[in-house]
């Protein structure tokens, strides 16, 4: 698959409802956008066998320890400790064969894996660290699949959220804290980390290729496209940030304020 291929593929994706998106395909777009002419078979092995093993295990133990067993367990994927920072922490292909990722990429097998077996799961947009909320007979449950899948308690959710810097009243909510996102919300989150981490290295290619897929994925959204402009911006392509700032025309209220000056900034570099 070429880059403009991936483009399409997160084009289709981005105009699919919610309860349509195609979360594995959409991953495997983002990732062979980052990084051309890759093989994704692998991918689409791995997710299937999960699917296969999780259907086995559903009925003989709990909602939960069946997604675990089956993710942590059998396809051995876990949280990447030694090296939190490398790359292919956050490439769908990468974590596939390492079997070791961030728990934004890693949540993405857990939810396809959910979705083909009938389990309802959830990614939660949890501050710092993505968990996934499974219902379950007895209320929701958070799962943490940066640490092989693990229950995380009530309490630790609140001491998570004290040291992630809410207040805490909000820190105390636990109808806040699990509140479910929708699968594109996930795998936007896991582009807004590579944003930030190609802006700290100063790798701005990278930076517009990730906010560019958010764009992609979340046309409705004017955000993306500003990123673009600033990554644009930061590498001296000041013709294609302002065409980047046209895409995000039409906002109302403070949005289209700040738009407006970073679109005369740019304009001022070009006279």
């Amino acid at each position: 698959m070429t880059r403009d291929e991936a483009e399409a593929v997160l084009t289709e994706a981005g105009l699919a409802g919610d309860d349509a998106f195609p979360l594995l395909e959409a991953s495997i777009a983002c990732a062979i956008h980052d990084q051309p002419f890759r093989q994704a078979g692998p991918v689409r092995v791995l997710a299937a066998y999960a699917a296969e093993r999780l259907a086995e295990r559903i009925g003989g133990e709990r909602m939960e320890d069946a997604l675990a067993e089956t993710m942590a367990g059998d396809l051995r994927l876990n949280g990447d400790l030694l090296h939190y920072d490398d790359p292919a922490n956050t490439d769908l292909i990468d974590v596939a064969e390492r079997r070791r990722g961030l728990s934004a990429a890693l949540a993405v097998f857990y939810l396809d894996a959910a979705r083909r077996t009938g389990l309802t799961c959830a990614a939660v947009d949890f501050p710092g660290h993505v968990l996934l909320r499974v219902e379950t007979p007895d209320g929701p449950i958070a799962l943490d699949p940066f640490s092989e899948g693990r229950v995380v308690m009530p309490s630790e959710l609140t001491r998570r959220a004290l040291r992630a810097g809410l207040t805490p009243h909000i820190a105390d909510r636990l109808d806040v804290l699990m509140a479910p996102v929708t699968d594109r919300a996930a795998l936007i989150r896991l582009q807004n980390i590579l944003f930030s981490r190609a802006l700290k290295s100063g790798d701005y290619e990278a930076a517009e290729r990730s906010a560019l897929r958010r764009a992609l994925l979340a046309p409705e959204d004017h955000r993306p496209w500003l990123d673009v402009a600033a990554a644009r911006e930061k590498r001296g392509a000041l013709t294609s940030a302002l065409e980047a700032l046209a895409r995000a025309r039409g906002v109302d209220g403070p949005a289209e304020v700040g738009r407006v000056q970073i679109l005369e900034r740019v304009r001022m570099q070009l006279n």
